[in-house]
């Protein structure tokens, strides 16, 4: 068969330039691929030792089955991975029960610590909103390495505590003291204050975020039983499932050192209501609260409803001669005290 120059010269050409594409060093299709391989097996490694450091910690126990459906992976892919994370003695096979070695533990330490600093930087450095803090930590929590996280730590000013309420751990693993009772096992009368939100699963955090439910907030139970708990808090009353009510931890107060403020939200103020600012939830923080505050809603500032919009979840408040437009999840992070008219 004879080929024509010009086509054999153009399939050569080709050739070698999927060979290019294929075996580039450091940038070609196979190394990208091998990184990427690399990379994701180091991910579910840590994924897998975070998720274990949870269940271990809450007093349960770790198997394939519960890792699976958690990290939803290919149980084979699950069983390599474990295997490999067994010989590098992070953690102990047992039957059917799987447990963190202390090397384990101390890289389960890092990777939170690493997720929690993150979240503390999102929340109190940008403008992201609270929903976005748990989606972004989850990937940046594989990373930023040691060094990266420690420089990090240090630029928040070493922080015990992220903005869900989450002790954080030192580098050497230590942990703040945390005392609370979730506030599904509060009996009816008991007062406190809201000292964490849990952000695991998701879906019920959201639901807590939904209500507009903040940290630092005063409460007191007005009903608990197997099927709702309801308690009073700034201004209003909130019905929560015992399922998302076991995710909210409250610090109990005696009933001799509690006060009722006699503040409630902005978002409750009726029309031709008067008010004065009193302090901005600990839940608005960066670029937000920021704003706010250039707003003019700073402490001991009159302010009246000025226009409510036709869906009712937007209204205009008159503040230092101003119309300031809020939604209402903003004017629910604003407290405020009631003035006689």
């Amino acid at each position: 068969m004879n080929y024509n120059p010009v086509t054999a010269l153009a399939i050569f050409g080709i050739v070698s330039f999927l060979l290019f594409l294929i075996f580039r060093p450091e940038k070609g299709w196979l190394w990208k691929w091998k990184k990427t391989s690399k990379s994701g097996g180091k991910t579910l490694t840590e994924d897998i030792l975070k998720q274990m450091y949870h269940l271990e910690d809450s007093g349960k126990t770790a198997d394939i089955h519960i890792l699976r459906d958690a990290l939803k992976v290919n149980e084979g892919k699950l069983v390599y991975i474990l295997s490999r994370m067994a010989a590098k003695d992070l953690l102990h096979i047992e039957r059917d029960r799987l447990i963190l070695t202390k090397s384990g533990k101390e890289y389960a330490l890092s990777i939170i610590r690493t997720h929690r600093l993150w979240e503390k930087y999102l929340a109190e450095r940008t403008g992201y909103d609270q929903r976005e803090w748990h989606k972004q930590a989850e990937k940046m929590e594989h990373l930023l390495s040691k060094e990266e996280t420690e420089k990090l730590a240090e630029k928040l000013g070493n922080p015990i505590y992220d903005p869900h309420g989450d002790p954080i751990p030192s580098p050497k693993g230590k942990t703040a003291e945390f005392k609370g009772i979730p506030l599904s096992r509060l009996s009816k009368g008991t007062k406190g204050r809201i000292i964490h939100l849990e952000d695991e699963p998701y879906h019920i955090y959201e639901q807590i975020l939904k209500r507009n439910i903040t940290i630092d907030s005063l409460i007191k139970v007005e009903e608990n039983d197997k099927n709702r708990i309801v308690f009073y808090s700034e201004g209003e009353y909130f019905t929560l499932s015992p399922a998302v009510a076991e995710n909210i931890t409250v610090s109990v107060i005696k009933d001799e050192d509690f006060k009722d403020p006699g503040y409630f939200r902005l978002s409750r103020l009726k029309e031709k209501e008067r008010a004065r600012v009193v302090s901005i939830s600990k839940e608005m923080r960066g670029e937000s609260r920021r704003r706010l505050l250039d707003l003019g809603f700073v402490k001991g500032t009159p302010i009246k409803v000025d226009l409510k919009s036709p869906m009712g979840n937007t209204k205009a408040y008159l503040v230092k001669g101003t119309s300031i437009a809020l939604r209402e999840d903003q004017a629910s992070k604003i407290l405020v005290k009631k003035e006689k008219v």
